[in-house]
């Protein structure tokens, strides 16, 4: 990666600011230069921001990015796999804790961790779901596709499968995408059929699949419809493997990976999925460390059994990226009030990831005396070094004209408080069982008594 394809990458995303693209530019660059910033109010004293402290709300809050260019100007600039590696993206969800925000809408109650003991893991926020590809090796290097918030009408999945459809034609090649168990459903496999894209996530052992339905007989009545089940908990429902493959680990301890092809959901018939178990016996078997794990595969290519675990790891990259996000570029403790505003906000802290991740092979990261050297870098330690290239590549954006003094708020102008917005409550989509029940018969003490009469069972049984 050369520094034509930085350069070429910041002209063009000038170009997908649609308004306020000089206020929003030098908001990029102070954001991608100044580490020393602890706040979002303290990047107004970073030389790359030429204007004044109050011009960082109004790039944001009058701002307009044009997010179809965005994306496929993130889809066209992204690197490329190492010869002879497939392309692998991520998907996942993150909270922006806002439980105090009273005027900010559209809030609803997103999982929030890292609370008090017996406190519920439950805050009133925004969700956004990040569609990044992930690095060769588990880091926090990950190149973002598309990072859109999750509005209150829509779910995690169906806000991921609309990033699917709208990123993966614009993508190089099949991808594999990795998720965790969220999308291990049959939900998110009829939301997603049809994108050309295979995907391999976590799956629950509580869950049941069942095989192919069996031939049609003879016999009267509605043929079946599915085959014997398949129950992760239950081992008698397993059968033989269709595939198995076995190594050792450097400790002597074996690793197993077990897969049943031709399986499927009752509810998603047509898809077709695998099942795959992968047995560590080396492992602690606690939460962190399990000795089964169990995975669903749903695609055309399926990754070889021995790079099933490691290529599932990389889906944890994403926790590192959102770690950086939010406490070195400052993407939570920004305080805003609107939606709109927020996602602006978002935008340029993906774009700010992605210019260090295309700057990454160009940059000598300047490192700390306490920062060991045989590491690789990590985006902190480019970004510190990211002013010196700012100055050689220049600018897209145009100079800042003084407008001279405002003239303040008018004489007799009635304030207004700004409007408050409750927090919206998500229904639980659960499915409703159509099949009709018996109602079930009152309880009663002289019900089973040989007596049809009630009233006379009841005089018998006071005598």
């Amino acid at each position: 990666m050369d520094c034509n394809t930085l350069l070429n990458f910041r002209r063009g995303l000038y170009a997908c600011f649609a308004r306020g693209g000089d206020a929003l530019m030098n908001v990029n660059d102070a954001l991608l230069s100044d580490t020393s910033a602890g706040s979002f109010v303290q990047l107004s004293l970073s030389p790359f921001f030429v204007r004044r402290w109050p011009s960082l709300y109004t790039a944001l809050e009058d701002g307009q990015i044009d997010r179809d260019a965005l994306r496929r100007l993130f889809a066209q600039k992204m690197p490329a796999p190492a010869p002879g590696q497939r392309l692998r993206i991520g998907v996942d969800a993150s909270s922006i804790a806002r439980p105090l925000s009273k005027t900010a809408a559209d809030r609803t109650y997103v999982h929030q961790s890292n609370l008090p003991k017996g406190a519920k893991p439950v805050r009133a926020g925004w969700q956004f779901s990040t569609l990044s590809v992930l690095p060769e090796k588990p880091s926090s290097w990950t190149y973002v596709l598309d990072n859109q918030r999750i509005p209150s009408h829509q779910t995690q999945g169906e806000v991921a499968a609309q990033q699917l459809r709208e990123i993966v034609p614009l993508l190089p090649q099949r991808p594999l995408l990795t998720a965790d168990g969220y999308y291990g459903s049959s939900t998110f496999l009829q939301l997603t059929a049809g994108i050309a894209c295979d995907k391999l996530t976590r799956f629950a052992k509580n869950r049941v699949l069942y095989r192919p339905a069996p031939p049609r007989t003879r016999k009267q009545g509605r043929p079946k419809l599915d085959g014997a089940p398949f129950k992760g908990k239950d081992q008698t429902t397993h059968g033989p493997p269709d595939a198995h493959w076995q190594t050792e680990e450097d400790n002597g301890k074996r690793v197993e990976v077990d897969v049943w092809n031709h399986l499927h959901f009752k509810d998603a018939r047509h898809i077709p999925v695998s099942v795959l178990r992968v047995t560590r016996h080396a492992a602690k078997d606690t939460k962190r460390d399990p000795r089964v794990s169990w995975f669903l595969f749903e695609g055309q290519q399926m990754p070889p059994l021995s790079e099933v675990s490691p290529a599932y790891a990389l889906r944890y990259s994403l926790e590192h990226a959102y770690r950086v996000d939010k406490q070195d570029l400052l993407w939570e403790s920004v305080r805003l009030r609107t939606p709109k505003a927020f996602e602006n906000w978002t935008d340029l802290v993906a774009g700010v990831r992605n210019q260090l991740c295309l700057a990454r092979s160009q940059v000598k990261a300047l490192r700390q005396p306490w920062e060991r050297n045989d590491r690789p870098a990590s985006p902190q330690q480019v970004r510190r070094a990211m002013g010196r290239i700012l100055i050689e590549l220049g600018t897209p954006a145009r100079p800042s004209q003084p407008r001279g003094k405002s003239p303040g708020w008018t004489q007799g102008r009635p304030r207004k408080p700004a409007p408050t917005y409750p927090v919206i409550l998500k229904p639980t989509q659960k499915t409703k069982n159509t099949r009709h029940r018996p109602k079930r018969q009152a309880k009663n003490a002289f019900t089973n008594l040989p007596w049809t009469d009630t009233t006379v069972a009841k005089w018998v049984w006071v005598i």
